[in-house]
């Protein structure tokens, strides 16, 4: 894993490109049934997607496998769940059109749009995406459900999981 980018940047390059997205630079379209992204950039240091997230989609809890991160709510409104170590709780944030959230490599989340208007946000990963661990939530604990090697922010948990779960 190379060395990250300072967390400044991180912020740049999401709010950079959040603004040619608003000025029609990309192409965006929306998938009601798959959560549409494409990787914009990547090299040793950085990785940045574009992702659409239509009317319920949504992460599952996860962290980003050690890189710190950022993104940028291009438009709509997404809701952020944040993991709070010291109660362990989940924390929701309202994050809307030109807000950009920054963390570090231990932040845990998951992010959903629960608005009718799809939602369009940039993410940046420094250093780009290797893993990625999920994670449910007992007794105010987090409990590892997950690791898997992704370069994909999108990744799902593995259905054997869920289905482990559900039973």
């Amino acid at each position: 894993m190379s060395e990250p980018i300072p967390m400044a940047e991180l912020v740049d390059w999401t709010s950079s490109v959040a603004a040619d997205v608003r000025a029609g630079l990309y192409d965006v379209r929306a998938d009601a049934d798959e959560r549409w992204h494409v990787r914009l950039y990547r090299d040793d240091q950085v990785d940045l997607w574009l992702i659409s997230w239509t009317t319920d989609q949504g992460t599952q809890l996860h962290d980003h496998g050690g890189s710190s991160g950022a993104f940028s709510v291009v438009e709509g409104e997404l809701t952020e769940s944040s993991w709070v170590d010291g109660p362990g709780i989940l924390r929701d944030h309202a994050r809307t059109e030109g807000d950009t959230v920054v963390f570090g490599p231990h932040y845990v989340h998951d992010v959903r749009n629960t608005q009718s208007r799809t939602a369009v946000s940039v993410h940046a990963y420094s250093p780009p995406l290797e893993t990625m661990s999920f994670y449910d939530v007992e007794d105010h604990r987090l409990v590892p459900l997950a690791q898997i090697w992704t370069d994909d922010p999108e990744e799902q948990l593995p259905v054997e999981v869920v289905e482990r779960r559900a039973s």
